[in-house]
């Protein structure tokens, strides 16, 4: 930064700074008159009885609040215990976006700013509501490819996106230095509005609605009841209700340990800077849009006449609120800011004042420096929380603003209905509730996310703070001696693929094909000449048993119930015949069920089954086995061979047959071998106590010495499924999309005497006639493969979206699957898949590419 411009900042910031204590108080914020005041108001609000309590009145809780009572919900309590807007909302810079690079939050976007669109008006309160729209800057080729890949993924949303030029940034924009812009991409609807504000509009609404507001009402305890009920305990009483919402923003933390959670949340200090008036910006005939300077790592907008800029600061530099992780935030903090550091943001201040060079002779008016919460990962804790009947979170809200009114018709609908109206797995307070995540691995996570919170989201990302995990097998050392590059999945240290002698080894991130993609056609072709040995051991696993075991699982899977040592493959569907979860079922010679799920929706599986069990009354009882057990796979045309020679068990075609299951010993390790695999090549999945997993491991990988065998990640386990046609839960299967649609008939028993969750949905939607379905294609591309989500074409206009991609070695083209019109799927026309800004041919196919084995 420029010393002549450090010192101005400084000298500005002098009077500033005197507003700020050097140690925030532990002092109460109100004065015995206006608790007085309040205690009146909250006498005249107070019920002991709610249908809902909400605790956090921020923008997140009050709109919960407000959308509750849009939809009926009367006998709705807001607790918040100093003012609405204490803590983080106040102090936001308050900007809404429709863009969100995970693709459902793109749908609570959208809820949230077509609600800005119409609040207003609802309730009379204005907002401050400005839509300049706003920009996403790239001054790199590679930003220009996350443009590109960004854009891919966001015109099969209804929301309006483009991708521009310097010459119409400028226009729009004509503030910047556009010396290193190479494009953009540009949303006209997004904007920024008064978090204030906004929140009085979601109390007004909430509270015109039925809804009440109690402030400086503060949560004590929260008991809960043996009828699911929750016993809210206040400084002014009790409240019984059938639901509890924690979001308490800053202490959200602190009230979930009242009922016995660990919640991740930190506070991270955040800054930005509000100049005084500037003639350039006075001169403006109308407002310009919002910056996103991506490598400058800041957000910049006009504020009246003047400018607005928040950095984010690397992580060596960033700051979190350490001391609050154990002990909270200081009593009585409501409205206080933190000292402000210049120094920290120091080398994005250059950044914005070399794109925007009015700011070099801009004097400033405020800094804010605040707190705001931060979990493991940059997306909040939305749902129920795993375990607690009742117990709902909406908490970690990063961009809690443009989040408030998308993410509460979620979560309402969730709670009023039983089921999420859309999948947001991404959300889901589950993915962080389990032991491993310890408080090293979140707060180095939590710094590590502020700190690269505007770096390009590359495909296959992996990120180093917190790692490894200790959530590690027996072989992790093996795998890492063997070249195994990891990532996380579930927790678990999981290979993505194996380094040899020869190749670059590390992360090596890219949007184009990459070091890891040679390895990978090894590792494919190794499995599919010879065979191939790779952990699974991030599988979730559970066991069902108990007198009602066999008639539960009738009823919440849609296949036939397997018999003793079958396994079928099975589906959990939601009540509108979408899909909650595919699992393999297997009836033990023990007589109950082992269930097997994907690593990254071992909680989100189980909970349902636990929400299934409990509505039908049914006496079952769950047994999460994952940490219990590894899986080492052996998938290949000579994976019977590998076998031979460490049993004497028949495992010929007719001695085991495919889809069955055998407890045995496999190199003097007992072993239950299930004969299937992901890669839909000849294999089998072998469960083996954790203690006894690396023993089981070197013997199998002895054996395969005589058979070529290769050691495989995930990355090549997803290239040979794709190529198979093997759905994936997450891509051709979500809570999004219908097990009809999504080709799953064979495993579908509609007619099976047992009324499942989710069969009158299946009937109905048959009869009606099925409006589009999975399809699985070919891409023409050199470069660059699909991954899923991205954009599919025909004749100019947008057709579907694909679910999953990847390069397919056995096809020797780039392949996919995705969801196109029945009335497209059925025709001869071509479509296109885009990628990286470029419509690719695609060539589309009625059935899998390359046959799934079965019967060797």
């Amino acid at each position: 930064m420029k010393r002549a411009v450090v010192t101005k900042l400084a000298r500005n910031l002098l009077h500033v700074n005197r507003r700020y204590a050097t140690e925030l108080p532990r002092r109460a914020l109100t004065s015995t008159s206006c608790l007085y005041d309040t205690n009146q108001r909250n006498a005249a609000e107070w019920k002991d009885q709610a249908k809902v309590v909400v605790a956090g009145g921020g923008c997140v809780g009050t709109a919960l609040a407000y959308i509750l009572a849009k939809k009926g919900v009367s006998d709705v309590i807001l607790l918040e215990k100093s003012e609405l807007t204490a803590g983080s909302t106040w102090h936001a810079a308050g900007l809404v976006t429709y863009f969100n690079g995970a693709i459902n939050l793109k749908k609570a976007h959208y809820f949230a700013i077509n609600t800005l669109d119409t609040i207003e008006k609802e309730t009379g309160q204005a907002i401050g509501f400005h839509k300049p729209g706003s920009l996403r800057l790239a001054e790199t080729p590679t930003r220009m490819d996350e443009m590109k890949y960004q854009l891919s993924r966001s015109q099969w949303h209804p929301a309006p996106i483009e991708l521009i030029g310097p010459e119409r940034i400028h226009e729009l924009h004509p503030l910047l230095n556009m010396d290193k812009i190479l494009g953009g991409l540009w949303n006209p609807d997004d904007g920024h509005v008064d978090p204030y504000s906004l929140t009085m509009a979601y109390a007004a609404g909430a509270k015109a609605k039925g809804a009440r507001i109690l402030q400086h009402c503060e949560v004590t305890a929260t008991n809960l009841k043996e009828d699911g009920r929750w016993e809210v305990e206040t400084n002014h009483g009790r409240i019984m209700t059938d639901h509890f919402v924690n979001a308490g923003g800053l202490w959200a933390r602190e009230l979930g340990k009242l009922a016995g959670l660990t919640l991740p949340i930190i506070p991270a200090h955040h800054q930005f800077v509000i100049t005084t008036s500037l003639p350039e910006v006075q001169a403006l005939d109308k407002e310009v849009p919002v910056v996103r300077d991506l490598d400058g790592s800041y957000y910049l907008r006009q504020e009246r006449d003047g400018l607005l800029y928040g950095p984010y600061e690397p992580p060596e530099k960033m700051q979190l609120c350490d001391d609050w992780y154990d002990n909270g935030p200081p009593e009585g903090f409501g409205r206080e800011l933190f000292q402000p550091d210049l120094d920290r943001i120091s080398a994005s201040s250059e950044k914005a004042m070399e794109l925007t060079p009015c700011l070099e002779t801009a004097n400033i008016q405020t800094v804010v420096s605040g707190p705001i919460t931060y979990g493991p990962d940059v997306l909040p804790q939305v749902g129920p929380y795993p375990g607690l009947r009742n117990y709902w979170v909406s908490v970690a809200h990063t961009y809690g603003i443009v989040h408030s009114s998308g993410l509460a018709d979620y979560l309402s609908d969730w709670m009023l209905t039983g089921e999420p109206p859309y999948e947001c797995i991404d959300t889901d307070p589950a993915r962080f509730c389990q032991s491993w995540v310890t408080e090293k691995f979140h707060l180095a996570k939590a710094r590590e996310t502020y700190g690269m919170n505007n770096q390009p989201p590359f495909p296959k990302e992996v990120r180093f703070a917190g790692r490894p995990t200790s959530r590690v097998t027996p072989i992790y050392e093996r795998q890492k001696a063997a070249g195994a590059q990891f990532s996380i999945s579930a927790g678990w240290e999981t290979a993505d693929w194996y380094a040899l002698s020869g190749d670059e080894a590390g992360y090596k991130p890219s949007f184009r094909r990459t070091n890891w993609f040679e390895p990978v056609g090894r590792e494919c072709r190794g499995v599919i000449e010879n065979c191939g040995v790779i952990d699974l051991t991030s599988f979730g696993k559970f066991e069902v048993s108990g007198p009602d075991s066999e008639r539960f699982i009738d009823h919440i899977y849609a296949n036939d119930v397997p018999k003793l040592g079958e396994t079928k493959v099975s589906h959990m569907l939601t009540s509108r015949g979408t899909i909650h979860a595919e699992h393999t079922v297997t009836r033990m010679p023990s007589g109950n069920f082992w269930c097997i799920t994907g690593g990254g929706s071992e909680i989100h599986d189980l909970r349902w089954m636990q929400t299934v069990a409990d509505k039908e009354g049914m006496n079952v009882s769950f047994t999460n086995m994952s940490d219990d057990y590894g899986v080492v796979s052996v998938a290949g045309p000579k994976a019977r061979d590998v076998l031979s020679r460490l049993t004497n068990e028949d495992v010929s075609a007719q001695g085991w047959p495919f889809m069955t299951e055998k407890d045995i010993e496999l190199g003097g390790v007992k072993t239950h071998a299930f004969r299937l695999s992901y890669t839909g090549e000849l294999g089998w999945e072998l469960f083996v106590k954790r203690d006894e997993m690396a023993t089981l491991y070197d013997a199998v990988v002895e054996a395969g010495k005589g058979s070529n065998m290769v050691k495989f990640g995930k990355f090549a386990l997803d290239s040979l499924r794709q190529e198979k046609g093997m759905r994936g839960w997450g891509g051709e299967m979500t809570r999004d999309l219908n097990a009809l649609e999504a080709g799953l008939g064979m495993f579908l028993k509609m007619n099976k005497s047992a009324d499942f969750v989710g069969k009158a949905a299946l009937h109905k939607l048959k009869a009606e006639g099925l409006k589009r379905k999975l399809v699985f294609m070919t891409v023409d591309t050199t470069d660059v493969d699909p991954e899923g989500n991205e954009t599919i074409w025909s004749d100019g206009k947008v057709v579907g979206f694909t679910t999953s991609g990847s390069y397919g070695w056995q096809v020797g083209a780039s392949v996919c699957m995705g969801y196109l019109p029945v009335d497209l799927v059925n025709s001869k026309d071509k479509v296109q898949v885009e990628l990286l800004g470029k419509r690719c041919e695609a060539k589309v196919y009625h059935q899998p590419l390359i046959k799934h084995e079965t019967r060797r």
